[in-house]
């Protein structure tokens, strides 16, 4: 069913899909209901789409507001779940600002001396995880969506081998510092890397600078935890790299999700973006 499932893993019991932006979610619900699992949704206000949320039964589906974590938990075990799926971005300053918080959020929220989204996620895994709620790697039923290694786009990689080992090499010590999990590099020198704005604002800050020869590089932390912040490149990464004329990406094989990813390599191609894959 899928490599990323635990052992011991319930396909008669419900997931319950926990939903943020995009089409990451969409995705997940389509590979999970194809696996023949059942499948329930919550939802939140003004950031899940509305399309996901109107392919499940009223019965089936929950909209909360962000930060209505008892509420959340309580839904969990009305749902009678075995496991829980993270899928999807919360627009991150939400996490800091226009929360909704409930008592049990800002228990959370006022325990942790760090707040950021491992930080506040972790906390949230923690207190599924006491109701006897195993929460998914968030890779799981979606292999068939992960960057492979190699030339994914068919074409010859047009960086460099030294430049391509220094662009991995930033990318992940900055992911290692928790900076974020990408960087673009050009012939040995950093134009720019990922922080609290996000890939796609990266990408266009590195574009006004000189691009050919440029490299986007994507990657995860050494200790990941992939249960939520799993990194993703669609189509949209895809249009912001056309945009700033940055013409080569290197994902870590196995670790990021292509969403869509037929489509994702047709219109790379069409682009001329060559797409690798690294280890």
């Amino acid at each position: 069913m899928s490599a990323f499932l635990p052992a011991g893993f319930d396909p008669k019991k419900p997931v319950v899909l926990i939903a943020g932006q995009g089409l990451y979610p969409q995705l997940v619900a389509q590979a999970i209901r194809r696996a023949g699992v059942p499948l329930k949704l919550i939802a939140f206000d003004e950031e899940t789409s509305p399309e996901l949320i109107a392919t499940f039964p009223a019965a089936d589906r929950r909209t909360l507001l962000v930060g209505q974590l008892g509420k959340m938990l309580k839904t969990i075990e009305e749902f009678g779940a075995g496991s829980a799926f993270m899928a999807g971005q919360i627009t991150p300053r939400r996490l800091f600002k226009g929360l909704h918080p409930d008592l049990k959020a800002t228990r959370i929220l006022l325990s942790l001396k760090r707040r950021n989204a491992e930080t506040i996620f972790g906390a949230i895994a923690d207190e599924i995880a006491k109701l006897g709620v195993t929460l998914l790697d968030a890779r799981a039923f979606l292999d068939d969506q992960l960057a492979a290694p190699g030339i994914m786009t068919g074409r010859s990689f047009p960086i460099e081998h030294d430049y391509l080992a220094h662009g991995i090499e930033i990318a992940r010590e900055c992911a290692r510092l928790d900076i974020g999990q990408g960087c673009v590099v050009r012939k040995g020198t950093v134009l720019a890397v990922e922080a609290y704005e996000g890939t796609d604002e990266m990408l266009r800050r590195a574009g006004t600078l000189k691009t050919d020869g440029t490299l986007f590089v994507k990657t995860v932390k050494a200790r990941q935890d992939f249960r939520f912040d799993v990194p993703c490149f669609g189509l949209r990464t895809l249009e912001t790299m056309r945009e700033a004329k940055i013409a080569a990406a290197a994902l870590e094989s196995g670790r990021v999700i292509l969403l869509d990813k037929p489509a994702v390599l047709a219109q790379a191609r069409a682009w001329s973006i060559s797409l690798l894959g690294f280890e």
